[in-house]
């Protein structure tokens, strides 16, 4: 399956590449925990992100909404605790991250009913008193404020999650999260018009009927979001064996097709169109115990995924960045399917080299010269390139590259991510599989974990240089290639040994 590529150096390709804007995570008082913050640093410190969205701000572990009732008198009094909030937001701040602000769950104290998801038992009903509510979200948003300056007027707003699933919403009632929406939306601008709210934040059932419903419902009322939301996932229904859920992979296009939809919907509205959709939860699959996540498959699937989504969405945010995560409990096993880029004892999985390498083309983004099913490639400030190439395909393909050269040399710098190279699930695997593995078979794993790095030089010939770059099976490859400037020393000669 040889493919051939061929940059003459003036190609100018659409390439929307906003791999690093927004980051899921767990629920937000896992943020308190050692190891959800080392795995946090880690993802930092080799991509960054700039903004993490996940579920949790208002649950009862945050302990901001609560309700005391004098046992003398009778007399209840309702009183806001930012304590963990302020542990939270601190902790990213020094991160060098800022929240995408997911309102919800409901606090138990000012739920109308007792549906709730996960381990954790989010609450999911509307409030039994909106007043409350919106005083709780603009308390809140103000205190924010007070503590971090103007930087959260930027911060991004998103009104609940998932309303069109039952599990997320009490009856999936459209009427009602729209009464959500329309309150909050009104109480927060009210407060200061320089928030951005946005919604629906729907995901796979009915997506197209909520989108269509949910402007005609703003447009009726004279509300225009700053943004729109929804989630992109990408596997069938899973195959359910033991602790484990395993599913199949769709076709890109499905996916690619159903948000166009959500693109079409949006532009379709005059006083809408070219507004932002953000993609605030995407990835292949959308339970957190499924292999898949863990493997050089996700990984090149993911690769294509990029080099897509920012064709219709103006952000992704992968769900999630660690294996912190407690939807279904605790998990049993270092590699448990988790979301996760990076697993426990700060292991990066396959995938996270695909968003480490996106990341690397963002200061050539507006210099895209090619971009294709398997590759996408982009011209430095200073003539160099580099490119992402991946293979979705279980058998090894070559890419030959033909590039567009002004200097006489180039170094060409590539780092190879498969099941060859680099797959700490085979190791842990080899090695029997443990659950709970000492910190010396962790570091052990961790050293099966990163790319494989080659280096050669090439030559320009008739005005361009031409490299092979094989991509393994399930395989993600990153090239850089930059002028070469020999400098050498007297005496020294690379190839003399004696």
């Amino acid at each position: 399956m040889a493919k051939t590529i061929t940059v003459n150096g003036d190609e100018r390709v659409a390439f929307h590449n906003n791999v690093d804007f927004c980051i899921g995570t767990g629920r937000m008082g896992l943020a308190l925990t050692e190891e959800y913050l080392k795995e946090l640093s880690f993802v930092q410190d080799i991509i960054g992100f700039k903004h993490i969205r996940g579920h949790g701000l208002f649950t009862d572990d945050m302990a901001i909404y609560q309700r005391r009732k004098d046992w003398r008198t009778g007399k209840e009094t309702i009183e806001y605790n930012f304590t963990y909030l302020d542990r939270v937001m601190d902790a990213y701040l020094a991160r060098k991250i800022v929240p995408f602000l997911e309102l919800g769950f409901m606090p138990r104290a000012l739920a109308s009913g007792d549906n709730a998801i996960f381990y954790w038992r989010g609450n999911t009903t509307p409030p039994k008193e909106y007043e409350e509510w919106t005083r709780l979200v603009t308390t809140t948003l103000a205190h924010l404020v007070k503590r971090y300056g103007e930087q959260v007027y930027s911060w991004p707003i998103e009104v609940w999650n998932e309303p069109n699933l039952p599990g997320f919403w009490k009856d999936a009632s459209m009427p009602e999260y729209f009464k959500l929406f329309k309150l909050t939306f009104l109480a927060i601008k009210e407060l200061d018009p320089r928030f951005r709210v946005g919604g629906p934040a729907i995901c796979g059932v009915r997506d197209a009927e909520w989108m269509k419903a949910f402007f005609d419902f703003c447009k009726e009322e004279g509300i225009k979001p700053d943004f729109a939301t929804r989630h992109h996932y990408t596997t069938e229904m899973p195959d359910h064996v033991g602790h484990y859920g395993y599913q199949k992979l769709s076709d890109p296009q499905v996916g690619f097709d159903n948000l166009q939809s959500s693109r079409d919907i949006i532009d379709s509205y005059p006083e809408f169109k070219g507004m932002e959709m953000h993609l605030t939860e995407f990835n292949t699959s959308y339970i957190p115990n499924n292999p898949l996540h863990d493997t050089n498959e996700n990984a090149a699937y993911l690769a294509y995924q990029l080099e897509r989504l920012g064709e219709t969405s103006y952000s992704y945010s992968y769900w999630t960045f660690g294996d912190v995560f407690e939807e279904m409990g605790v998990p049993f096993s270092l590699f448990h399917g988790g979301f996760g880029l990076v697993a426990h004892g700060c292991i990066p999985k396959p995938t996270f080299w695909t968003f480490a390498f996106y990341k690397r083309l963002q200061d050539a983004t507006e210099a895209c010269v090619y971009k294709g099913k398997n590759a996408v490639i982009v011209r430095k400030p200073d003539g160099g390139y580099r490119g992402v190439f991946w293979n979705m395909t279980d058998e090894a393909t070559e890419i030959s590259v033909k590039l567009a050269a002004d200097a006489k040399e180039y170094t060409v710098l590539r780092e190879t991510v498969d099941e060859v190279t680099c797959n700490p699930r085979k190791a842990w695997h080899d090695m029997g599989e443990p659950k709970n593995p000492s910190a010396e078979q962790v570091e052990l794993i961790r050293r099966f974990a990163y790319p494989f790095a080659e280096s050669e030089i090439a030559k320009r010939s008739r005005g361009k240089i031409a490299l092979t770059v094989p991509v393994r099976a399930q395989g993600v490859v990153y090239i850089d290639v930059t002028e070469r400037e020999f400098e050498g020393d007297r005496g020294f000669t690379y190839e003399r040994r004696f």
